[in-house]
């Protein structure tokens, strides 16, 4: 089967048989591009889109292989998603499925746990956080039980409500507080220790660390590796003493300005989560996607 996971800033697409992965592809498209001011999708972000399928279909076998498709925060928030992804079925034969934030969050961590359990860490006491292009999920794993929350935090949407260094401190200073709540609300008694992170930011900035740009990015090497806090602030500086060009090299064009914003939602999480060093894993929902269809026929 082939999963996708059209994003509110990268489309993601991987081949999976059950046993094995097969060939993967992504590609930045920007879907939640205005949405913030006209909580629509525009008709650039819809043409980025379907040809982003039409460049993965000459890549991946779709005739050989049922598709799953599934989008999140965008389209969850856009008034017109009905339309769009209509247009998307109409001019690509690929009909994709709105998930809302707790399935997004709980496919995530079937992905996480997969890879987790793939590399020997235990996996039964952690705390998990996708930072995506429209949401952030936040699932707490202890023991036995799991708590899942998503808040509209999203890199994308962010950046074009923030474009004010002010503004963006306050957005900031108000999720901080809102997640702050909700981790007191939970009220566990022995909270995980092991900060686990996945999507494309953490995982950018450690790829960064270990000299890797946007085309040599390997996600094998990227999975169970660290990224310190305190690394934050220096990769932020090294990014953005470049231009816009250069930086593209390292974070792929399209993120170019949204990287900055990324960075700082990072160095929010530790603070508030009050967590040093964070796992950082590649695999995220187009895996759990796939792993879901074979283990629950998840259609």
């Amino acid at each position: 089967m082939i999963a996708i996971d059209l994003g509110s800033n990268t489309i993601r697409f991987i081949e999976y048989d059950g046993k094995n992965w097969g060939k993967s592809f992504e590609k930045i498209v920007r879907t939640a591009e205005g949405l913030s001011k006209n909580s629509e999708i525009n008709a650039l972000a819809l043409e980025r889109i379907i040809s982003a399928i039409d460049e993965a279909k000459s890549i991946l076998d779709f005739r050989s292989h049922e598709v799953v498709a599934i989008t999140t925060a965008a389209m969850r928030m856009a008034h017109n998603s009905k339309d769009i992804l209509q247009k998307i079925q109409n001019r690509t034969g690929i009909t994709f499925q709105v998930i809302d934030g707790e399935k997004e969050a709980k496919l995530t961590l079937e992905a996480v746990v997969n890879r987790l359990d793939s590399l020997n860490i235990p996996s039964d006491d952690f705390i998990l956080v996708d930072i995506g292009g429209g949401s952030t999920e936040i699932i707490v794993v202890s023991g036995s039980q799991t708590q899942v929350k998503s808040f509209p935090l999203g890199i994308v949407t962010l950046s074009e409500k923030s474009y004010i260094t002010d503004i963006l401190e306050s957005e900031l200073k108000f999720y901080h507080e809102m997640i702050a709540h909700y981790i007191e609300e939970l009220a566990l008694l022995t909270p995980p220790k092991t900060l686990v992170m996945t999507a494309g930011t953490p995982t950018t900035m450690v790829a960064y660390q270990m000299g890797m740009n946007y085309v040599s990015y390997d996600a094998s090497k990227i999975n169970g590796t660290f990224l310190k806090r305190s690394d934050c602030s220096i990769i932020h500086n090294e990014l953005m003493e470049m231009d816009e060009k250069t930086r593209a090299k390292y974070v792929g064009a399209g993120r170019e300005s949204l990287i900055s914003t990324g960075i700082h939602i990072v160095e929010m999480i530790f603070e508030v989560l009050n967590n040093e060093n964070a796992l950082v894993i590649d695999d995220g929902l187009r895996e759990g996607v796939a792993l879901n269809y074979y283990s629950e026929g998840y259609i």
